[in-house]
């Protein structure tokens, strides 16, 4: 197998300088105009792989853990629901869903036997959701099946491609803390 990166159709759309306007411009925060084209154009290229990684992973996964098992937005509450158990306020936000939505959720989960409803120690007019032993198999298994097909595909890229996948998932974790409104904050563009 080839220890050459691959090639990325999509490198290489950054703005022409020739289209910045002609006094170098400024954006609104004091960068130039074709900083901020950079900053834009790189969130398009990060938001298109992961839109295409996100999709990829999900119809992979399928093919040894299909649909109807478990959906995927169930996939999250089991895995939120995996280090405690929670109000369905919590979860939701968490989530960062309706809470409709989520009693939605954790009604099919309960009637699959995956979760149920314990008194909340601090608080006995309401119930914390916590996952069942069926419930920790279910995501046990799902999370076997999903580890499997992505050690598959890591093992089928080049050398030097797995290695900088694995190099980018720290500063990917820091992303996500940013997006989530964690310590990572967001700043203007550089």
């Amino acid at each position: 197998m080839s220890s050459q990166p691959t090639p990325d159709p999509t490198a290489g759309h950054l703005p022409d300088p020739a289209d910045a306007p002609a006094d170098g411009g400024s954006a609104p925060d004091g960068g130039s105009a074709l900083e901020e084209a950079a900053a834009v154009a790189r969130a398009r290229r990060l938001t298109d792989v992961i839109t295409r990684l996100r999709r990829a992973l999900r119809s992979s996964i399928r093919t040894d853990y299909p649909w109807e098992s478990l959906p995927m937005a169930q996939v999250e509450l089991l895995q939120t629901l995996a280090t405690a158990p929670l109000r369905v306020g919590e979860l939701a936000a968490r989530q960062r869903l309706a809470p409709n939505t989520v009693s939605g959720l954790i009604g099919k989960l309960l009637e699959a036997g995956f979760v149920d409803r314990q008194p909340d120690p601090g608080d006995r007019r309401t119930a914390r959701i916590a996952l069942t032993e069926a419930g920790h198999q279910q995501l046990r298994d799902w999370q076997h099946a999903h580890e499997r097909r992505l050690a598959a595909a890591l093992e089928s890229l080049p050398t030097t491609d797995r290695e900088a996948v694995m190099h980018a998932l720290p500063a990917l974790e820091l992303l996500a803390k940013a997006l989530s409104g964690g310590t990572g904050a967001l700043t203007e563009p550089r």
